[in-house]
Protein backbone atom coordinates (compact mmCIF):
# COMPACT_ATOMS: atom_id res chain seq x y z
CA UNK A 1 0.00 0.00 0.00
CA UNK A 2 1.40 3.51 -0.86
CA UNK A 3 1.66 5.95 1.65
CA UNK A 4 -1.80 8.41 2.00
CA UNK A 5 1.01 11.33 2.32
CA UNK A 6 1.83 11.04 -1.67
CA UNK A 7 -1.47 11.46 -2.59
CA UNK A 8 -1.84 14.94 -0.69
CA UNK A 9 1.68 16.45 -0.86
CA UNK A 10 2.97 14.97 -4.16
CA UNK A 11 0.79 12.55 -6.44
CA UNK A 12 2.97 13.36 -8.93
CA UNK A 13 5.11 10.50 -7.99
CA UNK A 14 1.92 8.23 -7.95
CA UNK A 15 1.14 9.54 -11.47
CA UNK A 16 4.81 8.93 -13.41
CA UNK A 17 4.90 5.11 -11.65
CA UNK A 18 1.44 4.17 -13.76
CA UNK A 19 2.77 6.06 -16.48
CA UNK A 20 6.08 4.27 -16.29
CA UNK A 21 4.11 0.99 -15.59
CA UNK A 22 1.97 1.70 -18.98
CA UNK A 23 -1.18 2.03 -16.74
CA UNK A 24 -2.15 5.92 -17.72
CA UNK A 25 -5.61 5.43 -18.47
CA UNK A 26 -5.46 5.09 -14.25
CA UNK A 27 -4.17 8.60 -13.62
CA UNK A 28 -7.98 9.46 -13.00
CA UNK A 29 -8.28 7.70 -9.86
CA UNK A 30 -5.07 9.46 -8.72
CA UNK A 31 -7.36 12.59 -8.89
CA UNK A 32 -10.16 10.72 -7.37
CA UNK A 33 -8.03 9.93 -4.12
CA UNK A 34 -7.00 12.93 -3.87
CA UNK A 35 -11.08 14.22 -4.00
CA UNK A 36 -12.08 11.82 -1.81
CA UNK A 37 -8.86 12.43 0.82
CA UNK A 38 -10.04 15.93 0.92
CA UNK A 39 -13.12 15.03 1.30
CA UNK A 40 -12.92 12.88 4.31
CA UNK A 41 -10.24 15.42 6.12
CA UNK A 42 -12.98 17.80 5.94
CA UNK A 43 -15.92 15.53 6.98
CA UNK A 44 -13.53 14.54 10.03
CA UNK A 45 -13.32 18.06 10.97
CA UNK A 46 -16.42 18.63 10.56
CA UNK A 47 -17.82 15.58 12.69
CA UNK A 48 -14.91 16.22 15.51
CA UNK A 49 -16.96 20.14 15.57
CA UNK A 50 -20.11 18.43 16.10
CA UNK A 51 -19.40 15.93 18.67
CA UNK A 52 -17.69 19.29 20.73
CA UNK A 53 -21.20 21.57 19.75
CA UNK A 54 -23.39 18.30 20.73
CA UNK A 55 -21.63 18.06 24.11
CA UNK A 56 -22.27 21.93 24.66
CA UNK A 57 -25.82 21.68 24.00
CA UNK A 58 -26.33 18.97 25.93
CA UNK A 59 -24.74 20.33 29.46
CA UNK A 60 -27.29 23.86 28.37
CA UNK A 61 -29.98 22.00 28.86
CA UNK A 62 -29.00 21.12 32.29
CA UNK A 63 -27.89 24.47 33.01
CA UNK A 64 -31.46 26.09 31.54
CA UNK A 65 -33.14 23.43 33.56
CA UNK A 66 -31.64 24.50 37.00
CA UNK A 67 -31.86 28.23 36.14
CA UNK A 68 -35.66 27.37 35.92
CA UNK A 69 -36.09 25.74 38.72
CA UNK A 70 -34.19 28.43 40.59
CA UNK A 71 -35.98 30.87 39.17
CA UNK A 72 -39.79 28.83 39.54
CA UNK A 73 -40.06 28.75 35.45
CA UNK A 74 -41.15 26.27 33.75
CA UNK A 75 -38.35 23.50 32.95
CA UNK A 76 -39.23 22.07 29.87
CA UNK A 77 -40.18 25.20 28.30
CA UNK A 78 -37.05 26.98 29.62
CA UNK A 79 -35.01 23.60 27.99
CA UNK A 80 -37.28 23.33 24.74
CA UNK A 81 -34.31 25.55 22.47
CA UNK A 82 -31.58 23.80 24.07
CA UNK A 83 -33.22 20.18 23.36
CA UNK A 84 -34.04 21.28 19.64
CA UNK A 85 -30.73 22.29 18.80
CA UNK A 86 -29.38 19.19 20.36
CA UNK A 87 -31.79 17.18 18.08
CA UNK A 88 -30.66 19.21 15.06
CA UNK A 89 -27.10 18.52 15.93
CA UNK A 90 -27.39 15.23 16.22
CA UNK A 91 -29.12 14.41 13.00
CA UNK A 92 -26.23 17.01 11.59
CA UNK A 93 -23.81 14.54 13.20
CA UNK A 94 -25.55 11.04 11.84
CA UNK A 95 -26.00 12.49 8.51
CA UNK A 96 -21.62 13.65 8.82
CA UNK A 97 -20.62 10.74 10.46
CA UNK A 98 -22.49 8.03 7.79
CA UNK A 99 -21.04 10.10 4.67
CA UNK A 100 -17.85 10.15 6.25
CA UNK A 101 -17.91 6.32 6.98
CA UNK A 102 -18.69 6.29 2.79
CA UNK A 103 -16.19 8.35 1.80
CA UNK A 104 -13.74 6.76 4.41
CA UNK A 105 -15.14 3.48 2.34
CA UNK A 106 -14.55 4.78 -1.26
CA UNK A 107 -10.85 5.86 -0.47
CA UNK A 108 -9.88 2.77 1.03
CA UNK A 109 -11.15 0.46 -1.70
CA UNK A 110 -9.42 2.48 -3.92
CA UNK A 111 -6.30 2.93 -2.27
CA UNK A 112 -5.82 -0.56 -2.44
CA UNK A 113 -5.95 -1.44 -5.71
CA UNK A 114 -3.03 0.93 -6.49
CA UNK A 115 -0.03 -0.71 -7.56
CA UNK A 116 3.94 -0.09 -6.29
CA UNK A 117 6.19 2.60 -7.11
CA UNK A 118 8.97 1.91 -8.93
CA UNK A 119 12.85 1.91 -7.53
CA UNK A 120 14.63 4.58 -10.32
CA UNK A 121 16.87 1.84 -11.26
CA UNK A 122 14.48 -0.25 -12.77
CA UNK A 123 14.67 0.27 -17.18
CA UNK A 124 11.84 1.41 -18.45
CA UNK A 125 9.59 -0.69 -20.90
CA UNK A 126 6.60 -1.71 -22.53
CA UNK A 127 6.65 -5.65 -22.44
CA UNK A 128 8.70 -8.56 -21.01
CA UNK A 129 10.98 -8.18 -24.29
CA UNK A 130 12.32 -4.60 -22.55
CA UNK A 131 13.50 -6.07 -19.73
CA UNK A 132 17.74 -6.05 -19.31
CA UNK A 133 20.14 -9.03 -19.66
CA UNK A 134 22.58 -8.79 -16.42
CA UNK A 135 24.61 -11.64 -16.92
CA UNK A 136 24.51 -15.28 -18.17
CA UNK A 137 26.04 -18.06 -16.34
CA UNK A 138 27.48 -21.47 -18.38
CA UNK A 139 27.17 -22.97 -21.78
CA UNK A 140 23.98 -25.17 -23.15
CA UNK A 141 24.86 -28.09 -23.89
CA UNK A 142 24.76 -29.93 -26.98
CA UNK A 143 21.65 -31.90 -27.96
CA UNK A 144 22.15 -33.07 -31.44
CA UNK A 145 17.57 -33.13 -30.98
CA UNK A 146 16.28 -31.97 -28.05
CA UNK A 147 13.23 -34.19 -26.26
CA UNK A 148 11.03 -31.69 -24.01
CA UNK A 149 10.81 -32.91 -20.68
CA UNK A 150 7.17 -34.08 -20.46
CA UNK A 151 7.82 -36.39 -23.26
CA UNK A 152 11.03 -37.60 -21.67
CA UNK A 153 8.59 -37.80 -18.39
CA UNK A 154 6.30 -40.31 -19.64
CA UNK A 155 8.70 -42.53 -21.63
CA UNK A 156 10.60 -42.74 -18.43
CA UNK A 157 6.99 -43.12 -16.24
CA UNK A 158 7.98 -40.64 -14.18
CA UNK A 159 5.51 -37.84 -14.97
CA UNK A 160 2.10 -39.12 -16.01
CA UNK A 161 -0.13 -36.39 -16.66
CA UNK A 162 -3.26 -38.65 -18.62
CA UNK A 163 -4.25 -40.23 -15.02
CA UNK A 164 -3.65 -36.87 -13.01
CA UNK A 165 -6.31 -35.48 -15.36
CA UNK A 166 -8.33 -38.22 -14.70
CA UNK A 167 -8.20 -37.58 -10.87
CA UNK A 168 -8.19 -33.78 -10.74
CA UNK A 169 -8.74 -32.17 -14.20
CA UNK A 170 -5.87 -30.25 -16.17
CA UNK A 171 -2.96 -29.23 -15.16
CA UNK A 172 -2.44 -31.55 -12.54
CA UNK A 173 0.69 -34.38 -12.86
CA UNK A 174 1.49 -37.42 -10.88
CA UNK A 175 4.86 -37.63 -10.29
CA UNK A 176 5.71 -41.26 -10.07
CA UNK A 177 8.96 -43.33 -8.72
CA UNK A 178 12.25 -41.67 -9.59
CA UNK A 179 10.35 -38.31 -10.38
CA UNK A 180 9.28 -38.51 -7.06
CA UNK A 181 12.46 -39.65 -6.24
CA UNK A 182 14.02 -36.29 -7.45
CA UNK A 183 11.26 -33.95 -6.60
CA UNK A 184 12.39 -34.84 -2.81
CA UNK A 185 15.52 -34.94 -3.80
CA UNK A 186 15.95 -31.07 -5.20
CA UNK A 187 13.60 -29.86 -1.72
CA UNK A 188 16.39 -31.54 0.83
CA UNK A 189 19.04 -30.05 -1.49
CA UNK A 190 17.91 -26.48 -1.59
CA UNK A 191 16.82 -26.98 1.70
CA UNK A 192 20.16 -27.53 3.15
CA UNK A 193 21.69 -24.96 0.45
CA UNK A 194 19.48 -22.29 2.46
CA UNK A 195 19.96 -23.60 6.03
CA UNK A 196 24.25 -23.57 5.26
CA UNK A 197 23.69 -20.01 4.05
CA UNK A 198 22.66 -19.19 7.95
CA UNK A 199 18.71 -18.48 6.68
CA UNK A 200 16.13 -19.46 9.44
CA UNK A 201 13.77 -22.46 7.66
CA UNK A 202 9.89 -22.52 8.50
CA UNK A 203 7.64 -24.88 7.99
CA UNK A 204 4.19 -22.45 7.70
CA UNK A 205 0.51 -23.52 7.53
CA UNK A 206 -0.93 -23.86 4.17
CA UNK A 207 -4.24 -22.43 4.60
CA UNK A 208 -4.26 -18.24 4.87
CA UNK A 209 -6.41 -15.88 5.69
CA UNK A 210 -7.96 -13.09 3.71
CA UNK A 211 -5.93 -10.48 5.75
CA UNK A 212 -2.74 -12.53 5.15
CA UNK A 213 -3.26 -12.64 1.09
CA UNK A 214 -3.83 -8.49 1.51
CA UNK A 215 -0.44 -7.81 3.03
CA UNK A 216 1.05 -9.33 0.77
CA UNK A 217 -0.78 -8.03 -1.98
CA UNK A 218 -2.98 -11.02 -3.65
CA UNK A 219 -5.92 -9.64 -2.87
CA UNK A 220 -8.01 -7.79 -3.99
CA UNK A 221 -6.49 -7.59 -6.96
CA UNK A 222 -5.44 -11.45 -7.73
CA UNK A 223 -8.40 -12.99 -6.09
CA UNK A 224 -9.18 -15.24 -9.18
CA UNK A 225 -5.75 -16.70 -9.00
CA UNK A 226 -6.50 -18.04 -5.96
CA UNK A 227 -8.55 -21.20 -4.20
CA UNK A 228 -10.60 -20.68 -1.86
CA UNK A 229 -12.18 -23.06 0.93
CA UNK A 230 -14.89 -22.38 3.75
CA UNK A 231 -15.29 -24.18 6.90
CA UNK A 232 -18.38 -25.91 7.48
CA UNK A 233 -20.16 -26.06 11.44
CA UNK A 234 -22.05 -29.13 12.09
CA UNK A 235 -25.40 -28.94 11.07
CA UNK A 236 -25.27 -25.98 8.57
CA UNK A 237 -25.93 -26.74 4.85
CA UNK A 238 -23.99 -23.63 3.77
CA UNK A 239 -20.16 -22.39 4.48
CA UNK A 240 -19.84 -20.67 7.77
CA UNK A 241 -17.34 -17.50 8.36
CA UNK A 242 -14.59 -16.20 6.76
CA UNK A 243 -12.77 -18.37 4.01
CA UNK A 244 -9.12 -19.54 4.19
CA UNK A 245 -6.93 -19.69 1.05
CA UNK A 246 -4.95 -22.03 -0.18
CA UNK A 247 -1.39 -20.79 -0.34
CA UNK A 248 -0.38 -19.41 -3.93
CA UNK A 249 3.78 -19.25 -2.46
CA UNK A 250 5.00 -19.03 1.10
CA UNK A 251 5.97 -15.80 0.64
CA UNK A 252 2.34 -15.24 2.32
CA UNK A 253 2.33 -17.18 5.51
CA UNK A 254 6.08 -15.93 5.91
CA UNK A 255 5.48 -12.44 5.48
CA UNK A 256 2.77 -12.55 7.36
CA UNK A 257 4.58 -14.25 10.15
CA UNK A 258 6.14 -10.61 11.34
CA UNK A 259 2.53 -8.73 11.18
CA UNK A 260 1.36 -6.09 13.47
CA UNK A 261 5.19 -6.17 15.09
CA UNK A 262 7.69 -3.73 15.59
CA UNK A 263 11.27 -5.68 15.24
CA UNK A 264 14.28 -3.84 16.16
CA UNK A 265 17.12 -2.76 13.86
CA UNK A 266 19.54 -4.97 15.75
CA UNK A 267 17.69 -8.08 14.68
CA UNK A 268 17.70 -7.19 11.34
CA UNK A 269 18.20 -8.05 8.48
CA UNK A 270 15.70 -11.76 9.14
CA UNK A 271 16.17 -14.14 6.46
CA UNK A 272 13.58 -17.13 6.33
CA UNK A 273 13.56 -19.65 3.65
CA UNK A 274 9.82 -22.38 3.96
CA UNK A 275 9.19 -25.55 1.72
CA UNK A 276 5.84 -25.51 0.95
CA UNK A 277 3.54 -26.88 -1.92
CA UNK A 278 1.78 -23.74 -4.00
CA UNK A 279 -1.73 -23.62 -5.24
CA UNK A 280 -2.81 -21.31 -7.97
CA UNK A 281 -5.72 -21.42 -10.31
CA UNK A 282 -3.81 -19.44 -13.51
CA UNK A 283 -6.88 -17.41 -13.94
CA UNK A 284 -5.90 -15.42 -17.13
CA UNK A 285 -3.45 -17.94 -18.46
CA UNK A 286 -5.27 -19.95 -20.96
CA UNK A 287 -3.10 -21.49 -23.75
CA UNK A 288 0.31 -20.83 -21.37
CA UNK A 289 2.05 -24.12 -21.31
CA UNK A 290 -0.88 -25.98 -21.44
CA UNK A 291 1.59 -29.18 -21.79
CA UNK A 292 3.70 -30.17 -19.61
CA UNK A 293 4.89 -29.71 -16.13
CA UNK A 294 5.86 -25.96 -16.63
CA UNK A 295 2.50 -24.08 -15.50
CA UNK A 296 0.67 -26.29 -12.64
CA UNK A 297 -2.15 -25.78 -10.13
CA UNK A 298 -0.03 -27.56 -7.57
CA UNK A 299 3.74 -27.64 -7.32
CA UNK A 300 6.44 -27.14 -4.55
CA UNK A 301 8.84 -24.29 -4.31
CA UNK A 302 11.40 -23.48 -1.67
CA UNK A 303 10.47 -19.79 -0.78
CA UNK A 304 12.98 -16.99 0.21
CA UNK A 305 11.24 -13.97 2.61
CA UNK A 306 13.43 -11.18 3.76
CA UNK A 307 12.86 -8.40 6.39
CA UNK A 308 15.46 -5.35 6.47
CA UNK A 309 15.67 -1.61 6.95
CA UNK A 310 14.87 0.13 3.90
CA UNK A 311 18.56 0.98 3.52
CA UNK A 312 20.03 -2.32 2.53
CA UNK A 313 16.76 -3.35 0.57
CA UNK A 314 18.84 -3.41 -2.58
CA UNK A 315 21.76 -4.95 -1.38
CA UNK A 316 19.28 -7.78 0.08
CA UNK A 317 17.52 -7.84 -3.41
CA UNK A 318 21.24 -9.11 -4.97
CA UNK A 319 22.36 -11.18 -2.22
CA UNK A 320 18.90 -12.85 -2.47
CA UNK A 321 19.06 -13.41 -6.37
CA UNK A 322 22.87 -14.26 -6.15
CA UNK A 323 21.65 -16.93 -3.77
CA UNK A 324 18.91 -18.40 -6.02
CA UNK A 325 21.61 -18.73 -8.77
CA UNK A 326 23.90 -20.39 -6.42
CA UNK A 327 21.22 -23.21 -6.91
CA UNK A 328 21.63 -23.63 -10.22
CA UNK A 329 24.85 -23.26 -10.52
CA UNK A 330 25.67 -26.23 -8.21
CA UNK A 331 23.59 -27.59 -10.11
CA UNK A 332 25.57 -27.07 -13.34
CA UNK A 333 22.28 -25.48 -15.26
CA UNK A 334 23.02 -22.88 -17.84
CA UNK A 335 20.78 -19.45 -17.11
CA UNK A 336 21.08 -15.90 -17.01
CA UNK A 337 19.32 -12.69 -14.47
CA UNK A 338 17.28 -10.14 -16.15
CA UNK A 339 15.74 -6.84 -14.33
CA UNK A 340 12.72 -6.52 -15.34
CA UNK A 341 11.05 -3.35 -17.21
CA UNK A 342 8.65 -1.05 -15.27
CA UNK A 343 5.60 -2.56 -17.25
CA UNK A 344 6.80 -5.94 -16.72
CA UNK A 345 7.27 -5.53 -13.17
CA UNK A 346 4.60 -7.37 -10.29
CA UNK A 347 2.20 -5.33 -8.69
CA UNK A 348 3.81 -4.88 -5.60
CA UNK A 349 7.27 -5.03 -6.23
CA UNK A 350 9.58 -2.15 -6.15
CA UNK A 351 12.43 -4.13 -7.96
CA UNK A 352 12.44 -7.75 -9.32
CA UNK A 353 15.00 -9.56 -11.19
CA UNK A 354 14.04 -12.50 -12.77
CA UNK A 355 16.47 -15.72 -12.96
CA UNK A 356 15.82 -17.88 -16.07
CA UNK A 357 16.70 -21.32 -16.68
CA UNK A 358 18.06 -22.93 -20.28
CA UNK A 359 15.57 -25.39 -21.69
CA UNK A 360 16.70 -27.16 -24.45
CA UNK A 361 13.58 -28.00 -25.87
CA UNK A 362 12.86 -24.42 -26.42
CA UNK A 363 15.61 -23.36 -27.31
CA UNK A 364 15.44 -20.51 -24.77
CA UNK A 365 15.58 -19.22 -21.27
CA UNK A 366 12.37 -19.70 -19.26
CA UNK A 367 11.97 -18.32 -15.40
CA UNK A 368 12.65 -20.78 -12.28
CA UNK A 369 13.06 -17.68 -9.96
CA UNK A 370 11.68 -13.95 -8.95
CA UNK A 371 12.74 -12.22 -6.76
CA UNK A 372 11.60 -8.54 -5.36
CA UNK A 373 11.96 -6.01 -3.08
CA UNK A 374 8.70 -4.43 -2.02
CA UNK A 375 10.01 -1.58 -0.27
CA UNK A 376 7.78 -1.28 2.41
CA UNK A 377 4.09 -1.63 0.51
CA UNK A 378 3.47 -4.87 1.64
CA UNK A 379 4.96 -3.91 5.61
CA UNK A 380 2.08 -0.68 5.08
CA UNK A 381 -0.60 -3.34 4.28
CA UNK A 382 0.97 -6.03 6.78
CA UNK A 383 1.75 -3.33 9.71
CA UNK A 384 5.32 -4.82 10.12
CA UNK A 385 7.39 -1.88 11.55
CA UNK A 386 11.53 -1.55 12.97
CA UNK A 387 12.50 0.34 15.84
CA UNK A 388 15.56 2.31 13.80
CA UNK A 389 16.90 3.09 17.48
CA UNK A 390 16.25 2.46 21.26
CA UNK A 391 13.31 4.40 21.69
CA UNK A 392 12.87 5.79 18.24
CA UNK A 393 9.53 6.06 16.37
CA UNK A 394 8.77 3.00 14.55
CA UNK A 395 9.26 2.99 10.32
CA UNK A 396 8.27 0.52 8.31
CA UNK A 397 10.54 -2.59 7.19
CA UNK A 398 11.45 -3.26 3.77
CA UNK A 399 10.17 -6.60 2.74
CA UNK A 400 11.91 -9.13 -0.11
CA UNK A 401 10.62 -12.44 -1.56
CA UNK A 402 12.35 -14.88 -4.08
CA UNK A 403 11.60 -18.48 -5.25
CA UNK A 404 14.58 -20.59 -4.14
CA UNK A 405 14.19 -22.24 -6.53
CA UNK A 406 10.18 -23.83 -8.04
CA UNK A 407 11.01 -27.66 -7.81
CA UNK A 408 8.90 -28.55 -10.35
CA UNK A 409 10.59 -26.59 -12.90
CA UNK A 410 14.36 -27.29 -11.69
CA UNK A 411 13.00 -30.83 -12.13
CA UNK A 412 11.90 -29.78 -16.03
CA UNK A 413 15.59 -28.24 -16.46
CA UNK A 414 17.09 -31.24 -15.28
CA UNK A 415 15.55 -33.66 -17.44
CA UNK A 416 15.64 -31.41 -19.95
CA UNK A 417 19.66 -30.71 -19.75
CA UNK A 418 20.59 -33.83 -18.85
CA UNK A 419 19.11 -36.19 -21.47
CA UNK A 420 20.57 -38.70 -23.19
CA UNK A 421 20.53 -40.44 -26.79
CA UNK A 422 19.10 -43.51 -25.34
CA UNK A 423 16.32 -41.60 -23.20
CA UNK A 424 17.92 -41.83 -19.92
CA UNK A 425 18.66 -38.64 -17.27
CA UNK A 426 22.48 -37.60 -15.83
CA UNK A 427 21.54 -36.29 -12.65
CA UNK A 428 23.86 -33.51 -11.44
CA UNK A 429 26.66 -34.41 -9.45
CA UNK A 430 25.55 -32.11 -6.70
CA UNK A 431 22.10 -33.45 -6.19
CA UNK A 432 23.77 -37.32 -5.97
CA UNK A 433 23.80 -37.60 -2.92
CA UNK A 434 20.36 -36.82 -2.32
CA UNK A 435 18.58 -38.55 -5.54
CA UNK A 436 21.27 -42.22 -4.53
CA UNK A 437 22.05 -42.38 -8.28
CA UNK A 438 23.76 -40.81 -10.79
CA UNK A 439 21.20 -41.68 -13.25
CA UNK A 440 17.52 -42.44 -14.38
CA UNK A 441 17.83 -45.23 -16.42
CA UNK A 442 15.92 -45.32 -19.87
CA UNK A 443 12.84 -48.01 -20.17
Amino acid sequence: MLNRNLFRENPDVVRDALKARRQADRLADVDRMIELDERARALTARVDELRSESKSASKAIGQAIQQAKAAGEDAEAASAAAKEQVRALKEELESSEKELAEVDGERERLERTFPNLLHESVPAGDSEDDNTLQHVWGEAPEIAEPKAHDELGEALGILDFKRAAKVSGARFTFVVGEGARLEHALVRFMRDLHSEAGDTEILPPYLVGGGALFGTGQLPKFEKDLFKTWREKEGEDEPQGEPLYLVPTAEVPVTNYHADEILEAADLPRRYFAYSPCFRSEAGSYGKDTRGYIRQHQFQKVEMVRFCAPEDSLDELEKMTDRAEEVLRRLGLHHRRVTLCSADTGFGSWKTHDVEVWLPSQGTFREISSCSTCGDFQARRARIRYRPEPGAKPKFVHTLNGSGLAVGRTLVAILENGQRPDGGIDIPEALRPYFGAAEIAPR
